[in-house]
């Protein structure tokens, strides 16, 4: 059956509502702090409201219910859509943005990318560094529910690992998943209150603490200085980080299954050990290298190395350093770290973990049928079988992931830009990781002076990086639509 356009329109409808209100609450902020914005946010919200009943009304007195082709629609058209108003308030002064500036940055927080277009983040009223964080904060808890709800129907890259109990399709499913959900979103919530908590105790004012805690939880990486975290200047600020940063990178529905009764082994995740792992190898090598090289103490190279591997796995952003500034191979290093990314089912953006587990199987039991032709040795994750549905899915995201990057990267060098920018840039941005690795785009630096044209392409990459490209290009398939 065709997809219908109304109940995307709907929906979309009630999520403007809830941007509204966002902007409706920000004009009360700069009300209480006194920072003149007041009518920017309360004239944003109306007209986010307009739209918002415009498609509430239209849709009145049409029965439908919301169907997996609807939601595909929806999920895309929504990611696309709500960006546009989110960026409203960014456009008046103080940060008078134009259209591309503005979109990319209300994608980027949406997304909770964190790569940015503004600059002077230290001088710029309250109420707008609290709607990039609140926006952050926002697009993980729909990340989440992406991930719960969509994603795994649409048997991307292995989603489909993450269903749980829900396969079995019976009219008990919805209520469960709701039940889930609701779970998932109050562990969100804990995370964000222990995390702003956490800061405030270790020396953060309390509104920095608020902020920090909206964009580490969610794996954004805004911040209210232009130095990020550097701007602290405080070890225990970044190690609490570094926890609450792996906190946002692991799947959330890990934290669900260790309350399941059931043995240790059953309750652990295989990719949260894979993640965990694999994070502190990449610490190892980078600590040591700093350590070597630039003569670091081990406690300095390990907090910066284990600070810089996190931030980027979890592709959360932050820079307690500025690692181009470590040289080549800290920079070269970064950028591969980037295309690993955190966890399945996390607000993390990137390849994911579990992925490269998957792909690991493959190719070893490709070795092990060259040797021996006639053994029968299926792939297992975990405690399950993988089907060659599944491992056929990850190898399809695999292809998929790196041609956008390669065509994305193409793009940019059209418009002029130098290699190694036009490849972090895309790196950065289909991966929801933030900074790039270059002076221009690096911790130091932000996407302002890049074309526009660019930036339009770049938000793009972070839609479709966010979306795990399968779903935006299944709205291209024309099978979609039979």
């Amino acid at each position: 059956m065709l997809p219908q356009i109304w109940p995307a329109i709907l929906t979309l409808g009630w999520i403007l509502f809830a941007i509204a209100a966002g902007e409706a609450v920000m004009a009360l902020v700069a009300l209480a702090a006194r920072d003149g914005l007041e009518l920017v946010f309360a004239s944003n919200a109306a007209i986010t409201m307009l739209f918002a009943g415009a498609c509430v009304l239209t849709t009145k007195g049409r029965a439908f219910e919301l169907r997996f082709r609807d939601a595909a629609l929806l999920t895309v058209v929504a990611w696309v859509v709500v960006p546009v108003f989110g960026g409203l308030p960014l456009m008046a002064e103080p940060s008078d943005l134009g259209f591309a500036d503005a979109y990319f940055e209300a994608v980027s927080a949406l997304t909770t990318t964190g790569s940015t277009v503004m600059v002077g983040l230290d001088d710029l009223p309250p109420s707008v560094l609290l709607w990039r964080s609140t926006m952050q904060w926002i697009g993980g808890i729909g990340i989440i529910g992406l991930a719960i709800l969509i994603l795994p129907f649409l048997k991307i890259g292995g989603m489909q690992l993450f269903r749980l109990e829900w396969s079995d399709r019976t009219e008990n499913v919805m209520p469960r998943v709701r039940s889930v959900a609701t779970a998932v979103g109050q562990i969100y919530l804990a995370l964000t209150i222990a995390c702003f908590l956490s800061y405030w105790a270790l020396g953060m004012s309390p509104f920095d603490a608020l902020n920090h805690a909206f964009t580490t939880v969610c794996t954004g990486g805004f911040s209210t200085h232009d130095a990020s975290f550097a701007w602290f200047d405080s070890d225990a600020l970044d190690w609490a980080c570094i926890v609450f940063m792996i906190g946002g990178g692991v799947p959330f529905l890990a934290y669900l299954r260790i309350l399941r009764r059931g043995s240790l082994r059953q309750r652990i995740d295989t990719q949260v050990v894979a993640f965990l792992l694999a994070a502190a190898a990449l610490s190892a090598t980078l600590g040591i290298w700093l350590n070597l090289q630039h003569g670091m103490g081990g406690f300095d190279a390990t907090t910066h190395a284990v600070f810089a591997v996190i931030a980027v796995m979890t592709t959360t952003g932050y820079a307690s350093n500025d690692y181009v500034a470590w040289g080549t191979f800290a920079a070269t290093f970064v950028f591969l770290v980037s295309f690993v990314g955190g966890c399945t089912g996390s607000t993390s953006g990137g390849v994911k973990i579990f992925r490269y587990q998957i792909m690991l199987r493959v190719v070893g039991q490709h070795i092990r049928r060259a040797i021996h032709p006639h053994v029968v040795s299926p792939m297992r994750y975990g405690d399950r079988v993988v089907s060659e549905e599944e491992a056929g899915s990850v190898g399809t995201f695999f292809y998929l992931y790196f041609l956008a990057f390669a065509i994305m990267s193409l793009m940019l060098s059209l418009l002029g830009m130098d290699a190694a920018t036009a490849l972090s840039a895309v790196a950065a941005t289909l991966g929801n990781v933030g900074p790039g690795i270059t002076e221009a785009i690096g911790p130091a630096g932000n996407f302002a002076d890049l074309p526009e044209a660019a930036k339009i392409i770049l938000s793009f990459a972070m839609i479709l990086g966010r979306l795990e490209i399968l779903g935006v290009l299944i709205l291209f398939l024309p099978s979609f639509y039979r």
